[in-house]
């Protein structure tokens, strides 16, 4: 009875769940389609009021869009941009000039006419400076080059060579770039001939001494000595390439004759109106011979203040210069004469000469400065050399060179160091001398007021013998 009667009732229960459920569904149809009815209305009502059109008008489409249509077209390709892996070497490079071996080539550059041969390369290297900076040092001294100028010690500057009127300019950078990468130019031209009927002027671009100005084919009309004569057009292109603070040393020394150079070893001593390639680094020989030839022409009245040649029978006092080298009697002149340090002197156990390495600053002045004062150099110490001269590579100077820059801050404006670099405060003393910067140390021999120069004795020699 029970059973019946529960059975009874929950089926009542599912029945009317059946029936709410029935009624929601209706309800909601019902609210749908009252709300299509209103919004239904609501349009046709709009359709036919003010706004109607001014809504339609701010919906409707860009009337000129029809009339110029935009058409939307893809980007163009980008412009292709040369990468370092298609910089290649010029046609024409010549193969005389070295490359570096671990450098890569990243930029060509320079002039587009024909005409023109200054060109440019940019390299990159993952080595560190001066390994770029000595295999171009060897390169250039086992090929035969002529080194022009060098860096300094500390890497400021550049490597400038010529071989075959061919100028090439290395420029280094002292630091590297972030990652460890090393970048390097190679400046190469092609040098205007010196031969006078070459209508082309000199293109060199070395900021060590001025380009050599063009030659018209009437030369005569640029000299200071109006000539038809090929030689002195040529003695004109090279006065021009000599620093103007400079020319007057050197052309009272060449009128001299003190500045003898040789084409090559084996050749005779030459003489030129006008020194020949003055912006060539000067070697130990050189210099050495023209401190003797210098001072003893100067001197030509005073006997007592020349340097006497040596003779065959004297032993020599360096390894590498026998009595058969040709600048014997004058470097072994001066060795016995205690102007440059040698065995002799006891003040070096170095008992090779090194003719043919360049001249450095300092061993111009140490061996200069004792044929002016013609005393025992003085007692000197970084310090001093500093307070004097405010070098601020004073540090750098080697020690028996620093006892003969000091003494020739007390010359005054006459002073070695004055007269051939001006004004400066580096020293640098490894730097290498150029022909024309020893001739013009070569200039002047004393003190103030109680020496003479090589305009004294040009005007000596141009007085009527009594």
């Amino acid at each position: 009875m029970l059973n019946i009667i529960f059975t009874q009732r929950r089926g009542n229960s599912q029945g009317r769940s059946k029936i709410t459920k029935t009624n929601k569904t209706n309800i909601l149809a019902a609210v749908n389609t009252w709300l299509a009815v209103c919004l239904l209305a609501a349009v046709t009502a709009c359709a036919n009021s003010p706004n109607s059109k001014a809504l339609e008008e701010s919906l409707a489409a860009d009337p000129k869009l029809k009339q110029n249509p935009v058409v939307f077209s893809s980007p163009p390709p980008a412009t292709a941009i040369e990468t370092n892996s298609t910089a290649k070497l010029p046609p024409d490079f010549p193969t005389e000039i070295p490359l570096y071996p671990n450098a890569e080539l990243i930029e060509v550059g320079g002039q587009t006419d024909p005409s023109q041969k200054n060109v440019r390369l940019r390299w990159e290297s993952t080595d560190p400076v001066n390994s770029v900076q000595n295999f171009y040092s060897t390169e250039f001294g086992r090929r035969n080059w002529e080194i022009v100028s060098r860096p300094t010690a500390e890497g400021q500057g550049s490597l400038v060579a010529t071989r075959d009127n061919l100028r090439v300019t290395v420029s280094l950078s002292p630091t590297q770039k972030v990652g460890g990468s090393t970048e390097f130019a190679i400046d190469y031209s092609k040098e205007g001939s010196e031969i006078p009927a070459s209508p082309q002027a000199n293109n060199s671009e070395s900021s060590a001494s001025p380009t050599a100005s063009p030659t018209p084919s009437n030369s005569e009309e640029t000299t200071s000595t109006p000539s038809a004569s090929p030689k002195s057009a040529q003695v004109s292109q090279l006065d021009t390439q000599i620093p103007q603070q400079l020319r007057q040393y050197v052309a009272d020394l060449s009128q001299l004759e003190a500045l003898k150079v040789r084409s090559n070893e084996s050749a005779n001593l030459e003489t030129a109106s006008t020194l020949p390639k003055p912006n060539k680094i000067v070697t130990r020989r050189e210099y050495a011979r023209w401190l003797v030839a210098a001072n003893n022409q100067i001197y030509a009245s005073r006997q007592a203040k020349q340097i006497r040649l040596a003779v065959d029978s004297s032993e020599p006092a360096f390894s590498d210069i026998p009595k058969t080298d040709p600048d014997f009697s004058a470097i072994q002149g001066l060795a016995e004469a205690g102007v440059i340090p040698s065995s002799l002197s006891g003040e070096t156990k170095d008992v090779k000469f090194r003719p043919d390495a360049p001249l450095t600053r300092e061993t111009m002045i140490l061996w200069k400065v004792p044929l002016d004062t013609r005393q025992v150099l003085p007692t000197a110490n970084i310090d001093g050399v500093k307070e004097k001269w405010g070098f601020q590579d004073a540090s750098k100077i080697d020690s028996q060179a620093s006892r003969a820059v000091l003494a020739d801050f007390n010359n005054g404006d006459l002073a070695n160091i004055r007269r051939v670099f001006g004004f400066t405060t580096l020293f640098q003393p490894k730097k290498s001398v150029t022909r024309a910067e020893a001739a013009a140390s070569l200039w002047y021999f004393g003190v103030q007021d109680q020496g003479l120069s090589a305009k004294d004795a040009l005007e000596a020699k141009s007085q009527p013998a009594e």
